[in-house]
Protein backbone atom coordinates (compact mmCIF):
# COMPACT_ATOMS: atom_id res chain seq x y z
CA UNK A 1 0.00 0.00 0.00
CA UNK A 2 1.37 3.63 -0.42
CA UNK A 3 -0.65 6.93 -0.56
CA UNK A 4 -0.39 10.26 -0.51
CA UNK A 5 -2.05 13.33 0.96
CA UNK A 6 -3.38 16.58 -0.38
CA UNK A 7 -5.18 19.60 1.56
CA UNK A 8 -7.44 22.15 0.15
CA UNK A 9 -10.21 24.17 1.89
CA UNK A 10 -9.47 22.62 5.09
CA UNK A 11 -10.07 19.00 3.99
CA UNK A 12 -7.24 16.65 3.75
CA UNK A 13 -7.97 14.02 1.13
CA UNK A 14 -5.85 11.32 1.31
CA UNK A 15 -5.44 8.92 -1.92
CA UNK A 16 -4.61 5.00 -0.87
CA UNK A 17 -3.31 2.76 -3.63
CA UNK A 18 -3.00 -1.50 -3.71
CA UNK A 19 -4.17 -3.57 -1.16
CA UNK A 20 -4.95 -3.22 2.39
CA UNK A 21 -4.81 -6.13 4.39
CA UNK A 22 -3.30 -7.21 7.69
CA UNK A 23 -0.10 -6.43 6.85
CA UNK A 24 -0.28 -2.72 6.21
CA UNK A 25 -3.68 -1.96 7.91
CA UNK A 26 -1.37 -0.58 11.06
CA UNK A 27 0.55 1.37 8.10
CA UNK A 28 -3.00 2.90 6.96
CA UNK A 29 -4.40 4.10 10.27
CA UNK A 30 -1.12 5.70 10.99
CA UNK A 31 -1.52 7.86 7.89
CA UNK A 32 -5.48 8.86 8.62
CA UNK A 33 -5.50 9.54 12.16
CA UNK A 34 -3.21 12.07 12.60
CA UNK A 35 -5.38 13.96 9.44
CA UNK A 36 -8.36 12.96 11.50
CA UNK A 37 -7.29 15.38 14.51
CA UNK A 38 -5.75 17.98 12.32
CA UNK A 39 -9.04 19.04 9.63
CA UNK A 40 -12.32 19.15 9.87
CA UNK A 41 -12.87 16.68 6.83
CA UNK A 42 -11.24 13.73 5.48
CA UNK A 43 -11.90 12.19 2.33
CA UNK A 44 -10.50 8.48 2.28
CA UNK A 45 -10.35 8.29 -1.60
CA UNK A 46 -10.56 4.59 -2.41
CA UNK A 47 -9.89 4.48 -5.99
CA UNK A 48 -7.05 2.97 -6.40
CA UNK A 49 -7.14 0.04 -3.66
CA UNK A 50 -7.58 -3.45 -5.35
CA UNK A 51 -8.05 -5.17 -2.37
CA UNK A 52 -9.24 -4.97 1.44
CA UNK A 53 -9.93 -7.25 3.85
CA UNK A 54 -11.23 -7.28 7.45
CA UNK A 55 -8.39 -5.03 9.24
CA UNK A 56 -8.60 -2.75 5.72
CA UNK A 57 -12.58 -2.39 6.66
CA UNK A 58 -11.71 -2.50 10.74
CA UNK A 59 -9.06 1.05 9.61
CA UNK A 60 -12.43 2.68 8.00
CA UNK A 61 -14.27 2.09 11.09
CA UNK A 62 -12.12 3.25 13.86
CA UNK A 63 -11.40 6.31 11.64
CA UNK A 64 -15.34 6.93 10.97
CA UNK A 65 -15.81 6.59 15.28
CA UNK A 66 -12.43 8.39 15.69
CA UNK A 67 -14.06 11.14 13.64
CA UNK A 68 -17.49 11.46 15.11
CA UNK A 69 -15.98 11.70 18.78
CA UNK A 70 -13.90 14.78 17.85
CA UNK A 71 -16.78 16.26 15.78
CA UNK A 72 -15.09 15.98 12.10
CA UNK A 73 -16.40 14.08 9.23
CA UNK A 74 -14.74 10.96 6.71
CA UNK A 75 -16.14 10.31 4.05
CA UNK A 76 -15.17 7.96 1.80
CA UNK A 77 -15.16 8.19 -2.22
CA UNK A 78 -14.27 6.74 -5.35
CA UNK A 79 -14.47 3.45 -3.53
CA UNK A 80 -13.65 0.70 -5.90
CA UNK A 81 -15.70 -2.17 -6.57
CA UNK A 82 -13.94 -4.84 -4.90
CA UNK A 83 -14.11 -2.70 -1.86
CA UNK A 84 -17.31 -1.73 -2.58
CA UNK A 85 -18.46 -5.14 -2.47
CA UNK A 86 -16.92 -5.91 0.95
CA UNK A 87 -18.35 -2.84 2.44
CA UNK A 88 -21.69 -3.92 1.19
CA UNK A 89 -21.68 -7.37 2.12
CA UNK A 90 -20.74 -6.15 5.86
CA UNK A 91 -23.42 -3.59 5.34
CA UNK A 92 -21.54 -0.69 6.61
CA UNK A 93 -22.76 1.93 3.95
CA UNK A 94 -25.48 2.41 6.54
CA UNK A 95 -22.77 3.74 9.36
CA UNK A 96 -19.80 4.90 6.45
CA UNK A 97 -20.06 8.52 5.01
CA UNK A 98 -20.21 7.66 1.60
CA UNK A 99 -20.11 9.46 -1.99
Amino acid sequence: MTYNVTEENNISTIYLNGEIDMDVGDKAKEAIMPLIESANEIHINLKDVQYMDSSGISVLIESHQKAVELGKKVVLKEISKSVLKVIMMAKLEQILNIE
